[in-house]
């Protein structure tokens, strides 16, 4: 998995083209992600003695992964990887090639 928690990344396709947001969960078993603001939905809570009233809350639902692609300064970019001279194999954007950081 090339994505990782905390990444800023930018939708690419469907519904929410153009937005973009910080990884707040992987789902890797589905391929999914939830990006913070994006795709929220409402769920339905049922009364408990946290929330006696219960209600409607808004909250994140996830994305596939094919979907999402990384930002870098601005630019939203492939990731790929380069092995350093010490044997290390770091991440680095595709467009600019420099390294990520994240």
């Amino acid at each position: 998995m090339r994505l990782k928690t905390g990444m800023s990344v930018k939708v690419i396709s469907g519904n929410h083209k153009g937005k973009e947001g910080k990884i707040l969960r992987i789902i890797k078993d589905r391929n999914r992600v939830i990006i913070e603001g994006v795709n929220l939905i409402k769920k339905h809570t049922r009364p408990t003695q946290e929330n006696p009233k219960g209600g409607i809350v808004e909250r994140e639902g996830s994305l596939h992964i094919s979907n999402v692609m990384h930002l870098h300064n601005g630019n939203h970019s492939r990731i790929g990887y380069k092995r350093l001279e010490d044997g290390s194999k770091v991440r680095v954007s595709t467009k600019s090639g420099e390294e990520i950081k994240e």
